[in-house]
């Protein structure tokens, strides 16, 4: 038979698109060479967060030692992304128990809050409008729950973790790219702290406030942020702005961090593990991995339209069921075992076609501004941990040299869903800090990224391209981001990528091509030791010994 020569010339242009595909991967990884280290790893999304950790690590600090010294000079150097007025989620690995932890550091919303609270004349009010300002203010939650994970696996006093930050923060640091580019876009945040008088961003920025917080934190522990002088400044602030919130002191004396189940489920047989509800992450990336194991994925070819049709069909479905049924658990029935059976699974990979179904719909139960660390110590233990002010600057206060979240924007604004706002009620997360264990039971990566609801496609993303595509962990990162929150497909623009836009057109896709600005940060075990991979998107870095 001839040679159809259409035929050849697509195989040849599939064929070239897929090395070029592989080629950009490479080269990205090349801007953050793949860090090799024999005792302990740190990764996070500033060097100086970095070096804080590894520091903690040689003098024997354990691995949420060195994420309470990460955290401290991240609310610092990325107080867009995270800090101590905001919340996180951590999973704590303990190799000799071989226990997965999973903790829970969520902002809760105010005694006095009403579902009602985002809503004007009946209609939700604009998202900046509901976020500037202390409304939108939760009770923060990341120094309890880093206190309660310290008191079960710290080795280190807790003031000797706090050193590192506080030096800094009296002598200063330049801003960073990424804070630097955020502070000139910035049209609601006016602090001395980051703006001189002109109004121009600081390029070096002293914050003699955050480390007097610190000291007192340090001393007096979690209790010195959660009463006394600390906690009546947080409420006064709130309290006192514009667009007035109800936060009172009696909300930050009765914060409690709490310690949940993990959520795990098979993968290409190994287990991989992440944060439960109040989060949606953990429960919509296992969904996303199960149903692609229920699909051809496996034999798409690796970066094809095909895969990404597949990838991101099962993203949709996962979230719409995350829409539907996510929520807190200490409030509304969470059907987590449900959402993660293989039979159900089976059922929602069976709704994939060769065409999109555009907007997927929940399944039937009964017949969902951010920065990442990861971090592994000299005995096996390890720590991952997503950490959030919600938006970037939060709600744009700023007390005591940190600034305030506006988490309680991430409640669903029109009252009636699992999401909605009340009082006491810890509202629905994207954060997926993961774990993925080998089938010999051993931890063999911990990874997890900051970017609003598209976490959940960021760190499958990761996870395919990793357990899939057998790239290596900074490829595997640094490779485009693709995904869909149950609407338009997304592609990372100026990628290949955006060569996938006619393919799944035509299998009826309507696709966006936008940033994706990413932050992921994991670390793998390699023979010989661990390997770290930092996301060239952001100013991270991975470090070890």
């Amino acid at each position: 038979m001839a040679p159809n020569p259409t035929r050849a010339r697509r195989a040849a242009a599939a064929a070239l698109f897929v090395f070029s595909l592989f080629f950009l991967a490479a080269s990205l990884a090349q801007a953050r060479e793949p860090v090799a280290a024999k005792e302990f790893m740190v990764a996070a999304a500033h060097p100086l967060a970095v070096e804080a950790g590894v520091e903690v690590l040689g003098r024997g600090g354990s691995a949420l030692d060195a994420a309470i010294a990460v955290q401290m000079v991240l609310g610092l150097v990325e107080p867009q992304s995270s800090g101590i007025g905001g919340g996180a989620f951590l999973l704590h690995w303990s190799q000799k128990e071989r226990k997965l932890r999973s903790y829970d550091g969520r902002e809760s919303a105010p005694a006095a809050a009403q579902a009602d609270r985002f809503l004007r004349d009946g209609k939700p009010m604009p998202f900046m409008e509901a976020v500037v300002g202390g409304r939108s203010v939760g009770v923060p939650g990341v120094l309890r729950m880093l206190e309660l994970a310290h008191q079960r696996h710290g080795r280190l006093p807790w003031a000797a973790l706090f050193s590192h930050a506080i030096r800094l923060a009296e002598s200063g640091f330049d801003a960073p790219p990424r804070l630097s580019k955020a502070l000139t876009e910035e049209r609601f945040l006016r602090d001395a702290l980051f703006f001189h008088q002109d109004g121009k961003p600081k390029s070096r920025i002293v914050n003699l406030e955050y480390a007097a917080t610190l000291r007192s934190i340090a001393r007096g522990g979690a209790d010195a942020f959660y009463g006394g002088p600390i906690a009546a400044d947080i409420v006064r602030a709130v309290r006192s702005h514009a667009k007035a919130g109800d936060l009172t002191e009696e909300d930050l004396a009765g914060y409690r961090a709490l310690e949940r189940e993990p959520v795990c489920g098979p993968y290409r047989g190994r287990r991989v593990c992440s944060m439960g509800p109040p989060s949606s992450g953990g429960v919509a990336v296992l969904q996303i991995l199960g149903i692609l194991e229920r699909t051809a994925f496996a034999r798409a070819p690796p970066h094809s339209a095909q895969a990404a049709h597949l990838f991101t069909e099962a993203g949709r479905l996962a979230f719409a069921d995350r829409s539907r049924y996510l929520g807190d658990p200490d409030f509304v029935s969470v059907p987590t075992r449900k959402l993660l059976d293989g039979k159900y699974l089976q059922g929602r990979a069976a709704l994939i076609g060769e065409r999109s179904v555009g907007e997927a719909l929940p399944g039937d139960t009964e017949a969902t501004g951010t920065s990442h660390l990861s971090i592994v110590e000299r005995n096996g233990d390890a720590v991952t941990m997503t950490t959030t002010v919600e938006s970037p600057f939060g709600s744009r206060i700023v007390v005591r040299g940190f600034i305030l979240n506006n988490q309680l924007t991430d409640f669903d604004f029109v009252p009636g869903s699992a999401n909605a706002l009340g009082a006491g009620r810890r509202p629905r997360s994207s954060m997926a800090p993961t774990a993925v264990f080998g089938k010999d039971g051993n931890l063999q990566l911990v990874i997890g990224s900051p970017g609003g609801a598209m976490i959940i496609s960021y760190v499958a993303k990761a996870l395919v391209a990793r357990l899939d595509w057998g790239l290596d962990l900074q490829a595997a990162v640094a490779a485009p981001n693709l995904g869909t929150r149950n609407g338009p497909t997304l592609l990372e623009k100026e990628t290949p990528y955006a060569a996938l836009e006619q393919g799944l057109t035509e299998r009826g896709h309507r696709v966006v091509l936008l940033p994706l600005v990413s932050g992921l940060h994991g670390i793998e075990r390699v023979p010989g030791g661990w390997r770290g991979g930092a996301d060239p998107r952001r100013d991270g870095a991975a470090m070890g010994r």
